[in-house]
């Protein structure tokens, strides 16, 4: 049995399945997908929050292709990111076609938010960050802003480079990342492969990408989904407890968030101490405007020296007819999370305003907010040694969910891998239970 139907979970089945494995999935949700859903607004197909992958997401492609949703993303021809300023001139980040690590030398020298000065100590600081090993459980002990700090990279250096790339996949500001999170980050997209940070952005609704088709696919494969299902308790047998029915099951895979997890499992599967408490929350706040006109003529852009972190084109995804739909996306959201839509109104309407001249004459159709309040774990320094393994104290009960100990950020990339490593240990428990 699986419990949850997020990515990780959908992950966890589909990869049993494969194995000849009969798997059964519960979810306390009317949907799969988790915190990557979609739901109706007027004509409207909404997402409730912006999620792109990385060329360098090999495993989160690797469902796709599985749920036969790849070729339902926008990728890249190549790394191109156009920065926004207000009152600036916009400035691009774009890959050179030369191999790794000069790929991104030309974009970094003509980066004109910062000085030359910045730059050539950016550089600098790039060099000693591709020597670091992530898997240091030293770095997960410092921030990767005291330690930019230390290498010359001053506030607004943090800001306008580094954080472009942290906080939007820590989901936290750089002055409270985790050095070996971001060193992760940084390694595998900027300074690994030249391709690798090639970004895919979905095409359809993510209801359409992964909730619909894993339904399918896990069903067409034998399997059988409980939606709007409630657990109750997991026992060491293993037994499920659904809706106040105990269900039998050879292993158990607990795809669901670290809280509901420490709640739901038995005492004797948890570690002791438990210190999955520490791992937190961190918020997402989407600001989503619908124009009566087009207003930018990009797919997505970032911004700096703003409050709008990064923006993106959300009409034809959506379903738009007419006018133009712009999401944007706000990461380690704590200032945002719980101020009154009007407020967020009066804020970033004016900002959308400075950073993109055709929104001035626009006429706003609609406006609403979405917040994720505990979108990831808090990926501050010390988080890593509160990750726990898949496997849990009990033979045949394990745990999936980005927020495990997958050596990636709590990503889409990163819940997937955890799904694919509960499935195997599940699959190692089964050969043994069978053996017997």
């Amino acid at each position: 049995m699986v419990v949850g139907g997020g990515l990780a979970g959908i992950s966890a089945a589909v990869a049993l399945q494969e194995s000849g494995v009969e798997v059964t999935v519960v979810e306390a949700r009317p949907w799969l997908g988790g915190a990557t859903h979609s739901f109706g607004r007027g004509e409207l197909s909404v997402d409730n929050g912006q999620h792109v992958s990385l060329r360098c997401c090999t495993a989160y492609q690797g469902l796709l292709r599985r749920l036969r949703t790849e070729h339902l993303m926008e990728v890249q021809d190549r790394f191109d990111v156009t920065v926004l300023r207000p009152g600036g001139t916009p400035a691009r980040l774009r890959r050179a076609p030369l191999p790794s690590p000069l790929h991104l030398l030309p974009a970094l020298a003509r980066y004109t938010p910062l000085s030359g000065a910045d730059r050539l100590r950016a550089l600098w600081a790039s060099a000693w960050m591709r020597r670091l090993d992530p898997a240091d459980p030293v770095l997960d002990e410092i921030s990767a802003g005291a330690w930019l700090a230390g290498r010359g990279q001053r506030a607004w250096a943090r800001e306008a480079l580094w954080g472009l790339f942290i906080s939007a996949a820590l989901n936290a500001e750089v002055d409270d990342a985790a050095l070996g999170l971001s060193a992760m980050t940084c390694r595998r997209a900027l300074f690994g492969r030249a391709d690798a940070a090639d970004i895919a952005v979905p095409a359809v609704p993510l209801e359409d990408l992964h909730g619909g088709p894993a339904l399918r696919r896990i069903e067409e494969a034998g399997g059988t989904v409980h939606l709007k299902a409630k657990v109750e308790a997991v026992t060491a047998d293993p037994k499920v407890v659904v809706d106040g029915t105990p269900i039998a099951a050879d292993a158990v895979v607990m795809a669901v968030p670290h809280e509901v997890a420490a709640r739901l499992l038995p005492a004797e599967a948890l570690p002791d101490p438990l210190r999955w408490p520490e791992l937190g929350a961190s918020p997402i706040v989407n600001v989503h405007v619908v124009y009566d006109r087009p207003v930018m003529d990009l797919p997505f852009a970032a911004a700096v020296g703003s409050p709008v972190q990064w923006l993106f084109d959300r009409t034809a995804a959506s379903g738009l007819d007419g006018g133009q739909y712009v999401a944007i996306s706000l990461s380690a959201a704590d200032r945002w999370i719980d101020v009154p839509t009007a407020e967020l109104r009066a804020r970033f309407l004016p900002e959308l305003r400075r950073l993109l001249p055709g929104a001035r004459p626009a006429v706003v159709r609609d406006f609403f907010v979405t917040r994720e309040r505990r979108a990831t774990f808090r990926q501050r320094p010390g988080s890593g040694a509160a990750r726990p393994a898949a496997a849990t104290r009990t033979p045949g009960l394990l745990l999936a969910g980005a927020w495990t100990d997958t050596g990636w950020p709590d990503t889409m990339e990163g819940a997937v891998r955890s799904g694919l490593t509960a499935a195997r240990l599940a699959r190692h428990h089964l050969e043994g239970v069978r053996g017997r």
